[in-house]
């Protein structure tokens, strides 16, 4: 499913952020076909920075709960493969295990940083992150979407940076290109899709260039397009304003109509379908 979603240029598709089994299923309700493991935002959830601080084996659990929460094909956002190729190939194993769909890896150094902190970050050898690629599409073949995440736009290495890279990674094996920036105009990401001729699909993050409409990406021939961690973002302000209220005024009855109900909470974890089967395995009347 995440196949047909994210390596296509025919139809436009959206992937949904989520940073545990939770946001999963919300996502879910609301209609989305896949997911977006964020690292930000499951890293933020730890109470890490994103900045490789929480492990890969913490990351891995995670999208577990993640998927078996939804049952929807889950693209995760792997960093840089918290290492060199071994690591990446060993993350690419273990999340194949745990029912990921797909993994993005991104050319950075490692311990990486957000990329959105700070100026002119360094990124990896072309050759190496080409071997990590190569790595991975070895060991999982064609069991997970392996998408190669250029950074050149958003480091500032520029255009014709962000294009020798993309070529070297589907020449190693990447099954699409997620081109980042942080321009918040949507100006240079629409350029790369202009000048890329690999034709490699073109996955896109626009957490900066969010007044875009829609209809540029698919005038573009963009294929995905991931609202990369929105859900977290949204939490913590209704958090902040929860438990500001309630230290304030020392009672809950003013935020009780502007939280969910415990049935809301139940129904979105299919409490029903555990008291069915309680019913029937235990012979319950």
């Amino acid at each position: 499913m995440l196949r047909a979603l994210v390596c296509s240029n025919s139809e436009l598709s959206f992937l949904m952020e989520a940073h545990d089994g939770l946001s999963g299923a919300i996502a879910k309700r609301a209609g989305f076909k896949g997911l977006w493991a964020s690292g930000l935002s499951i890293a933020t959830s730890l109470g890490y920075r994103d900045a490789n601080e929480a492990s890969w084996s913490q990351f891995v659990d995670v999208v577990e709960r993640i998927v078996d929460s939804t049952e929807l094909p889950v693209l995760v956002d792997g960093d840089g493969g918290f290492g060199n190729f071994n690591n990446a190939r060993l993350l690419a194993r273990k999340l194949r295990q745990r029912g990921a769909a797909g993994v993005a890896l991104e050319d950075s150094c490692f311990p990486k940083m957000n990329s959105f902190v700070g100026e002119r970050h360094p990124l990896a050898d072309v050759n190496e992150f080409s071997g990590r690629l190569r790595a991975v599409k070895d060991t999982v073949g064609k069991d997970l979407v392996l998408v190669a995440r250029v950074e050149a736009l958003i480091a500032g290495f520029g255009m014709d940076e962000a294009l020798l890279r993309a070529h070297a990674y589907a020449a190693a094996g990447a099954d699409a290109i997620l081109i980042h920036s942080r321009k918040s105009t949507a100006d240079e990401v629409l350029s790369f899709v202009s000048a890329w001729q690999d034709r490699l699909p073109v996955v896109i993050v626009p957490t900066k260039y969010y007044r875009t409409p829609v209809s540029a990406y698919r005038d573009a021939g963009i294929s995905t397009v991931i609202w990369a961690n929105h859900s977290m973002r949204a939490a913590i302000t209704a958090m902040r304003h929860v438990c500001g209220r309630v230290s304030a005024e020392e009672c809950t009855e003013a935020i009780e109509p502007h939280i969910a109900t415990l049935d809301e909470v139940f129904d979105l974890l299919k409490y029903d379908e555990l008291a069915r089967a309680e019913a029937r395995y235990l012979r319950l009347p």
